[in-house]
């Protein structure tokens, strides 16, 4: 299992926060996923199968960026 935590300066409510759980949950591999409005960030566990990128990818499909 793996953990990261990502930087997401876009997000600003709760909608930003349902996208994101929303669209990165449905990827194979992740066992969690929760949206830190306040802190900007997105932490998730999943998978060693699963690549960061591809979460990556999914969080910016939903319009927003993530700071590496």
């Amino acid at each position: 299992m793996t953990n990261i935590t990502l930087s997401v300066p876009d997000i600003s409510c709760g909608h930003c926060k349902t996208s994101i759980e929303k669209a990165v949950s449905e990827l194979d591999g992740v066992d969690s996923v929760e949206v830190h409005i306040e802190s900007k960030t997105v932490d998730v566990a999943f998978s060693d199968s699963l690549v960061t990128d591809t979460i990556i990818d999914t969080i910016e499909s939903q319009g927003y960026d993530v700071t590496k």
